[in-house]
């Protein structure tokens, strides 16, 4: 892929402050680790790697570094099939019956379109699904038919009900037209026809060198982070989780899903079909959509297509902005890993320097972190103001922040705010005698840097304990 030659002035500024507010939001949280690419178009901007691949280890974690991205599987193998029709080998209208035998007779009428939008009503993990607990290996061909044997639980065409037996099915068929294995024709069609060199399709298939994040369990109830390997081999799920990559590939990928990209494997018609909303998740608290193998919310200036992941130890997600042309991809390897938020707070801290514009020069010197006993804030010059930001709030810029009026080289009132905050109340920087800035007077509220805060408060609460012993 070629990179961006030009970048807009807004842009370097907003990756900077990206990676600051990730940096934070992973230690506030105490998550191991967690991978960022952002393309634009299909460029790549940036890619970044907090924290740890393994926490027995202490391995820092970095961009090579591979991830399970689980469901995101399900968007290549509908570009895959996707691929297969613009071939003239299958029809999207076509009962998956005609392609594998041995399901019942309701799920052998599924077409092909209804289990790539998850609406052929067949179930969604078997009777067991102690595969996604590591109580069991993932299911062979074998014991996928054997759950498909039965009858739907549904009907199909009754509403939007997720399949992981359903992508695999669909696997199956891609097997029985092509004539080879789903890796390795995935792996030729979509994964390096593609562009993409760290991707792979289930494990353990990584190369010769390749690093391997560790996944994580939540802290609570163990008490600790307990290592979850991640080496899972999905068998026949793998057309529906078993995808291998990083961060920057994903990004990659989905960047060329977008039907207005010039560069892709799939015709642009075969792209609108994929991003078409089909079914709408009418149980969500969000507007929440359906396509070919790709999620989406609702239309709107904000509206995103993409994937989410979730496998034993991982959580993902990868977002396709359509009005700004920006793919963010945000790999965690724990299982309450912040991706779906993470991904919302990097657009957000994206669309304001874009909206704003690069800071002012006479503003720059005003970037910092500052501290107090409530936690901390952020000073971000964007455009012709500075914003008052807190970094542990998601999404940092969510229209409402603070802004400071600059009106002299350490001098500011603040402009707009809320009515319960200090409006119109004066902003100012005192320096040492080499000119580093070592306190933030805002609204009469004295702020420090971290290390002058936190040993201000130790000694504090220190000496009230020793006088409490006393």
């Amino acid at each position: 892929m070629k990179k961006q030659q030009q970048q807009p002035g807004w842009l370097p500024p907003a990756l900077d402050y990206v990676q600051d507010w990730l940096a934070f939001q992973v230690e506030r949280y105490k998550q191991p680790g967690c991978a960022v690419a952002i393309a634009q178009g299909t460029g790549l901007l940036a890619e970044h790697a907090f924290g740890h691949a393994d926490l027995r280890t202490g391995q820092a974690l970095t961009p090579r570094h591979r991830f399970r991205i689980a469901s995101h599987s399900k968007s290549f193998t509908a570009a895959g099939v996707l691929l297969l029709r613009e071939q003239g080998k299958l029809g999207l209208d076509d009962p998956i019956g005609r392609y594998v035998g041995g399901l019942h007779k309701d799920a052998a009428g599924a077409r092909i379109d209804e289990l790539l939008s998850h609406g052929a009503g067949v179930t969604r993990d078997g009777v067991d699904s102690g595969q996604f607990l590591d109580r069991r290996p993932f299911l062979s061909r074998e014991e996928v038919l054997a759950d498909l044997a039965r009858k739907p639980p549904l009907a199909t065409g009754a509403q939007l009900k997720y399949s992981n037996h359903g992508f695999a099915l669909l696997g199956m068929a891609m097997e029985q037209i092509t004539g080879s294995s789903y890796e390795d024709w995935i792996t030729r069609h979509v994964i390096r026809a593609a562009g993409l060199r760290e991707t792979v399709p289930d494990m353990p298939q990584l190369p010769k060198g390749a690093r391997m994040a560790s996944g994580h369990s939540t802290e609570h109830p163990f008490g600790q982070r307990l290592v979850i390997p991640g080496d899972n081999v999905l068998n026949a799920i793998a057309p529906a989780g078993g995808f291998v990559a990083t961060a920057a590939d994903t990004a990659r990928f989905f960047a060329q899903l977008d039907p207005a990209c010039p560069e892709s494997i799939l015709s642009p018609a075969s792209r609108r079909a994929m991003v078409m909303r089909r079914w709408r998740d009418e149980c969500s608290t969000q507007e929440s959509y359906y396509g070919l193998g790709t999620m989406m919310n609702g239309p709107g200036p904000k509206e995103w297509f993409g994937h989410t992941g979730g496998l034993q130890g991982f959580v993902s997600r990868t977002s396709r902005f359509t009005a700004s042309g920006l793919t963010i991809t945000v790999l965690c390897n724990a299982l309450d890993g912040l991706s779906w938020l993470w991904v919302d707070g990097i657009a957000s801290i994206l669309h304001t320097f874009r909206q704003h514009g690069a800071p002012a020069t006479r503003l720059q010197p005003w970037r910092g972190r500052w501290w107090s006993l409530w936690g901390c804030t952020d000073l971000v010059p964007v455009g012709n103001r500075v914003m008052q930001v807190a970094p542990v709030m998601n999404p940092p810029f969510d229209g409402a922040n603070t802004e400071f009026e600059v009106t002299g080289k350490d001098r500011a009132i603040i402009r707009r705010t809320s009515g319960y905050n200090s409006p119109g109340q004066d902003v100012r920087v005192v320096r040492d005698g080499r000119g580093k800035a070592r306190e933030l007077w805002a609204g009469g509220s004295k702020l420090l840097p971290r290390e002058a805060m936190v040993a201000e408060a130790t000694e504090r609460y220190r000496a009230t304990r020793r006088k409490a012993a006393a």
